[in-house]
């Protein structure tokens, strides 16, 4: 089965050996994703501008993969402080409310003390 690779153009790709999303028959698999604008490689200090940044980011490579954010199946939410994650839901309510993925929330650190919150989705495209 023919699998396609797609970068958002982050240093981080290249630097640790990743993709921002794969494709696979009908399945996308999206890696964690973060709320770095990647046209200027910032980040803000807000968690929920970092959501909404980070959704829009998987919105993005979702869109290069040729499936959307209601195509999502499966989402991992990770923030390295789980008491934050409240915060997060009206955005998360704005964008996954019509959808209803299955969904989990881990509290772990991540790579850079900036993020605030890090994306992991599935999407399957109907076919």
């Amino acid at each position: 089965m023919e699998k396609k690779l797609i970068s958002s153009g982050s240093a981080f790709e290249a630097q640790i050996g990743y993709s921002r999303a794969v494709v696979v028959g009908q399945m996308v698999f999206v890696s964690g994703t973060t709320g770095f604008d990647y046209a200027t490689m910032t980040i803000s200090e807000d968690i929920v501008v970092q959501t909404r940044q980070t959704i829009k980011n998987i919105a993005t490579a979702l869109g290069e993969a040729g499936a959307s954010l209601k195509d999502i199946v499966r989402v991992h939410y990770i923030l390295p402080d789980a008491a934050q994650f409240e915060q997060c839901w009206p955005v998360l309510r704005e964008y996954f409310g019509e959808i209803r993925p299955a969904a989990t929330m881990f509290a772990a650190a991540l790579a850079d003390d900036r993020m605030k919150i890090e994306i992991e989705v599935t999407a399957v495209m109907a076919g």
